[in-house]
């Protein structure tokens, strides 16, 4: 069943004028899946967000997904208001990482478990991101859609260093490995390969969107962009369209989205995305042109390949025949 639900509770929710983005989650089971072992967590008041996708079978996914949430959340709520941001995101992963491995020891039904997961933290006008696997984080500004986090798996590498387009990963049989997981053995917050961290601007025009793989291996970039630029003040509407788009593409994995819109984020109505937009337009008619012409062209070459070749062939022919009118009249005897 897919829920929706605001980044913040009712209280907060009334404060929305003040607070300088929205947001809302809405998440599903799929068409395939019987349980869903994604987990999500959305403060506006605190900017937190979180995607937590439980490992597809491994023991206990949706527990993995669950521990690292509520740990993570606990750490964070927990820390020093003016601390490093980049420190405390690692100390907190970090935590819901060996959690969740130390679980698993001490219970048998839960011994493999392991989760990946994307934790996107605003402050002013910074994003901070810890990333761990195939979950993602994308963000939209001036008509754009742009991926801003890694995919830690084979077939992801090969995406982001160009050797594989968007369509042929997506369709990939090792889309789903990963060598990144958060649960599997014990971990140190600065430990090399681990926890991936980025930081970027949030201007007040942009939205982000946080998802599981569900979304992502369903959906391009650009029918992402789509959807979120359909946006009308209600974050819930966009994160329960992509997910409903993804069920309506196959629906074959768990799907998750986190939907955060800035204060000034206005979707279709931005005058940046009608720009873009005329922009694409003017670029698709102009290809259209330019093709045409060229396909004009060609043909405009080949005919005078036809002609030049016709009129030599003439020449020839009738060369050959008078040469042989010639030679009879030649030949012919004289009365």
């Amino acid at each position: 069943m897919l829920y929706c639900e605001p980044g913040a509770d009712a209280a907060v929710r009334t404060m929305a004028k003040t607070l300088e983005w929205r947001s809302a989650t809405a998440s599903d089971a799929g068409r395939m899946r019987a349980e869903n072992q994604d987990r999500a967590y959305a403060d506006d008041e605190l900017g937190i967000f979180l995607v937590a996708d439980g490992l597809g079978g491994h023991a206990a996914g949706e527990k993995a997904a669950e521990t690292a949430v509520e740990r993570i959340v606990e750490t964070l709520r927990s820390a020093k208001p003016n601390g490093d941001a980049r420190e405390q995101i690692r100390r907190a992963i970090t935590a819901a990482n060996n959690r969740i491995f130390e679980d698993a020891a001490d219970n048998e039904m839960w011994r493999g478990m392991a989760c990946v997961l994307t934790l996107a933290a605003i402050a002013d006008d910074k994003v901070i991101v810890g990333h761990v696997g195939d979950s993602r984080l994308y963000l939209t500004w001036n008509g754009a859609i742009r991926k801003l986090t890694s995919d830690h798996s084979p077939v992801g590498e090969r995406e982001d260093a160009g050797e594989l387009t968007e369509a042929e990963a997506m369709a990939h049989p090792r889309r789903h490995e990963v060598f990144r997981d958060v649960g599997s053995r014990k971990r140190e917050p600065d430990e090399e390969d681990f926890i991936e961290v980025k930081e970027f601007l949030f201007k007040p025009d942009a939205a982000i969107l946080l998802c599981s793989d569900g979304l992502s291996d369903l959906l391009t970039s650009a029918e992402m962009l789509e959807v979120i630029e359909r946006y009308n003040g209600d974050p819930a509407q966009v994160a329960h369209d992509l997910v409903e788009a993804a069920n309506v593409a196959g629906g074959s994995d768990n799907i998750t989205a986190i939907f955060v819109a800035g204060s000034e984020f206005l979707g279709n109505a931005s005058p940046a995305a009608a720009e873009a937009r005329a922009r694409n337009a003017i670029t698709k008619a102009r290809d259209s042109v330019v093709e045409e012409l060229s396909s004009e062209g060609r043909a405009g070459v080949w005919s005078k390949v036809a002609r030049a070749l016709t009129t030599r062939v003439a020449f020839l022919i009738y060369g050959f025949v008078l040469g042989i009118v010639l030679a009879l009249a030649l030949r012919w005897p004289k009365p």
